[in-house]
């Protein structure tokens, strides 16, 4: 069932020079954030910075942008899934 045109996503060096530059900067922020009391929004802030480095790595690298439909529902559904399963563990820390 596969056609006989081959589907590549190539993504130049350019791009690619980009995202890790912006994956290097994130981690500087990430560093510099740890060193800032930021109180309650320590844990938020670490968790944000590390899922844009981790949607970077999965967007680009891992090609998920050039996937269909499906995959990429599949995919947010996952997210959410975790942001709601985090979401309760932080609730029931919170309220001990």
């Amino acid at each position: 069932m596969e056609s006989s045109e081959e589907h590549r996503h190539i993504v130049g060096y350019g791009q690619l020079a980009v995202v890790l530059a912006l994956l290097l900067a994130l981690t500087g922020v990430t560093v510099a954030v740890s060193y800032i009391d930021l109180g309650f929004l320590n844990v938020p802030a670490a968790l944000t910075i590390a899922t844009l480095k981790a949607a970077l790595v999965l967007l680009f690298f891992m090609h998920l942008r050039y996937e269909g439909p499906i995959i990429r529902y599949g995919f947010i559904t996952t997210v959410m899934f975790l942001a709601i399963m985090i979401g309760f563990t932080f609730w029931d820390v919170a309220f001990r």
